[in-house]
């Protein structure tokens, strides 16, 4: 059933799809007598236990905008989804086509830093406006995933991404490199947030770690 909770962009909730727990669908696609109805749409985790959380709680939780063109890219941009829960960072994740649903996009994006979203990632493929369309309508940073395609493995969405105008930065990271453009979207966010930034070291110390105490370097554990 829909949130009680006011929504100006009128979402309604659907059953999860292929979800993670701690997970939830919101669907965001077409309009409505009431809102949007489409079969689009949003992944978003729970912040604290692994439930589902209400719309009052995403509406002012989510601190990262994640948003893709097609749904068929969900599986690139929900790395970016989990590493960020990992992380402790709230966030949402949308399927927005800047092609095709221009103006619920600029809804999305001029609405988002009401609600507490402070950078976006956005990402997309071949003809990849998307994360270049976002960085048009805010001044929050943009973070640009190019989607792998079938032109030299998404070469073509890491042009399109990149070659931005002077004027509208995009930081554009590797093909599929959502995990890194979730990273780094809690980098830019622990710049005020020193819990973040203590989680973000741990991280880290635990990655050097897995590789420290892998049992190939065994001989050379006494070296450092």
């Amino acid at each position: 059933p829909p949130s009680s909770a006011p929504n100006p962009i009128g979402r309604l909730q659907h059953p999860p799809l292929r979800m993670q727990a701690g997970l939830k669908l919101i669907a965001s696609s077409r309009i409505g007598p009431t809102g949007l109805l489409g079969r689009k749409g949003a992944i978003i985790p729970s912040t604290s236990r692994m439930e589902r959380t209400s719309m009052a709680e995403h509406e002012t939780g989510a601190r990262v905008g994640i948003v893709c063109g097609s749904r068929s890219d969900f599986p690139i941009m929900e790395k970016a989804v989990e590493l960020l829960r990992k992380l402790g960072v709230p966030c949402e994740l949308r399927a927005i086509s800047a092609h095709r649903a221009p103006d619920l996009l600029f809804r999305f994006v001029g609405g988002a830093e009401g609600r507490g979203i402070r950078v976006f990632i956005a990402g997309a493929g071949g003809a990849a406006h998307l994360p270049g369309v976002v960085a048009a309508k805010t001044i929050l940073p943009v973070i640009g995933v190019p989607i792998p395609t079938n032109v030299v493995g998404g070469l073509d969405s890491l042009l399109s991404i990149v070659q931005m105008p002077k004027g509208i930065p995009v930081a554009t990271v590797a093909i599929g490199g959502a995990e890194n453009a979730a990273l780094l979207a809690a980098e830019i966010l622990a710049l005020s947030d020193s819990e973040l930034r203590g989680r973000l070291l741990a991280f880290r110390e635990a990655q050097a770690r897995a590789i420290e105490t892998d049992e190939s370097n065994a001989d050379l554990e006494g070296a450092r």
